[in-house]
């Protein structure tokens, strides 16, 4: 029997010298422990695996809903626009569901009177364009013969007309678009129908919104929210009232174009450039002034000329002189800022951003303008764009001298040369 300690095991033989001992065998729950997954792993790849879900499920959701989103947008900040006139009706003791359906009421009898008087105006026109057609398809005709000495006759265009393929395909592709324009058609009304939904609520719960938005935040937060809310009001009016103004002076100047040429229903297409060029953003200013331009086609291609001419030498005068000196006025932002955002909220929504966007960046830097911390700016020269005394000679002074010098030393070598 092999002797033992105390504690009843073998003792360990020695390993020769100059040799390397044998590694010691892993204990049972070792090699276990070691060949295991561990036990956190998994945990961890099901949790990524849900956040990936999660993120691929809202992303899904909010481009599925960005079209809510962007009309529930622009209900907030119509409601916005309408607030004074609601909140004024109801200090003076109309109830305010009823004083915010007046307010909607009374704007939409002016847009339907507008529209109406536009309609009945552009109906008269068409009419009048096709009994008046034959005729100028005669005098078109009359000036091609005797210019290129042609025989083209009135007879043979239409028969050409009417039995040609890009007819028929045009008829075709017309009759199969019908579908896709009555969808469209009332996709619009539904949208409208959504704004004008939200925003009814947005104006006359706003009292209730703010105090629920207001019951969820601390005192020192509710004050932030009310005072950014009255200010996203002030700014939000500011806004509607330089949009009005501008179409005011936009509607006066084509007004006086159309009627120095003698253009009808100049009062009615005036007032149509005023509102559709301000009030619809992007393509609005296309929309304004092609209607002119037709009517003043019925009187004279050369007038349709002109009125293209002051449409797009107008369009540069307001967009880059008369737009941001009254926005930064109106809505108290540098007109380098109010353009800016006008660009950032197109590229980012489109027509809708180039809408919103003025007021939204005007409350932003209004209720911003609050937490930065200003100081008294020295009494600097350099603050005013000139330089100090003891900054050394300016540009044009060195210069001088520079040229003093130069002659003196040319001078002075033509002196020193000998005869």
């Amino acid at each position: 029997m092999a002797p033992t300690d105390e504690t009843g095991q073998a003792p360990r033989q020695a390993s020769p010298p100059g040799t390397t001992p044998p590694n010691r065998p892993p204990a049972d729950g070792g090699a276990a422990e070691g060949g295991r997954m561990p036990r956190w792993l998994p945990r961890a790849m099901v949790l990524a695996l849900a956040l990936v879900a999660v993120f691929q499920l809202g992303t899904w959701a909010f481009h599925q809903l960005l079209g809510l989103l962007i009309n529930i947008l622009i209900a907030f900040f119509l409601a916005l626009a309408v607030e004074p006139a609601v909140s004024r009706m109801a200090t003076h003791g109309v109830r305010r569901g009823l004083a915010t359906f007046l307010v909607f009421f009374g704007l939409l009898i002016v847009a339907a009177g507008f529209f109406t008087l536009l309609g009945s105006m552009l109906a008269g026109q068409i009419i009048k364009m096709i009994e008046g057609f034959p005729d100028y398809l005669d005098s078109v005709i009359n000036w091609v013969n005797t210019t290129f000495h042609t025989e083209l006759r009135r007879v043979d265009i239409q028969e050409g007309l009417l039995h040609s393929d890009w007819l028929k395909k045009y008829a075709q592709n017309s009759a199969a678009g019908v579908l896709d324009v009555s969808t469209q058609v009332l996709g619009g009304l539904f949208q409208l129908l959504t704004i004008a939904l939200f925003s009814f609520y947005f104006a006359a719960d706003g009292p209730r919104l703010r105090r629920a938005l207001c019951s969820v935040l601390p005192p020192a937060k509710q004050t932030e929210v009310l005072r950014a809310w009255e200010i996203a009001v002030d700014k939000t009016g500011g806004y509607l009232y330089s949009r009005g103004l501008m179409a005011l002076i936009s509607g006066a100047a084509h007004y006086v174009l159309l009627q120095a040429l003698g253009i009808p229903y100049a009062p009615v297409l005036a007032v149509w450039v005023g509102v559709v060029s301000q009030f619809i953003p992007t393509i609005g200013t296309y929309l304004a002034g092609a209607l002119p331009m037709l009517i003043a086609f019925t009187v004279s291609p050369l007038y349709a000329v002109w009125v293209l001419v002051f449409v797009v030498v107008y369009q540069q005068f307001e967009n880059y002189m008369l737009q941001p000196k009254l926005t930064s006025k109106t809505v108290d932002i540098h007109p380098a800022v109010a353009f800016g955002s006008v660009i950032a909220g197109t590229a980012l929504l489109g027509a809708v951003g180039a809408l919103v966007s003025i007021p939204a960046v005007a409350t932003l830097q209004a209720f911003l303008g609050a937490y930065v911390k200003r100081y008294d700016v020295t009494d600097d020269p350099r603050v005013h764009g000139h330089r100090g005394r003891g900054e050394g000679p300016s540009p044009f002074t060195r210069a001088r001298r520079l040229w003093s010098r130069a002659r003196q030393q040319r001078a002075s070598r033509s002196g020193d040369r000998p005869d």
